[in-house]
Order: C-alpha cells, then structure tokens, then sequence
C-alpha cells in the first residue's frame, strides 16, 4: 500500500518522536494518529498545519507537492 503520509513519518523518526509523543502534541488519540500515517484516515488541514509548523516546513512538502522543505514565508497580517 503507498504511504502518502510518508515524509511525516520520517519526520518525526528524525526528532525522536513516538507515536503516542505527536499524539500528544496535536491532543489526539495514538490510534487516529497511527491512522493518519499509516494513510488509513485523511489528516484534517488543522492538523496538518500543526504538523507543518512543528517541523517547521509546508503542508506542501508534507504531503509531496514540492521537495522544498523551507517553509514559505509568513502571511502578513494587519495590524
């Protein structure tokens, strides 16, 4: 079966971090997680966005839309 979610867990292979740990850290249950990267379930854009900005990188490079792991620059907001 293709991992579309691939690079989200190598990611977190390279900072150490278990399942149960991002579950945690995105105050999800270790299961919904496991499924999310196991490609069983589709990763809401919130939690993507969560999972960008700990790796510090794009939902884009997430998810295999670019091989740019730099993260585009932040939106402007007014003041």
């Amino acid at each position: 079966m293709y991992n579309r979610y691939k690079r989200i867990r190598n990611m977190r292979e390279d900072k150490d971090l278990t399942q149960a740990q991002m579950a945690n850290l995105l105050n999800i249950h270790q299961t919904t997680y496991s499924d999310y990267e196991r490609g069983n379930l589709n990763i809401p854009i919130p939690i993507l966005n969560q999972i960008a900005d700990l790796f510090q990188t794009s939902i884009d490079y997430l998810v295999e839309r670019t091989d740019e792991l730099k993260p585009y620059p932040s939106k402007q907001k007014n003041s």
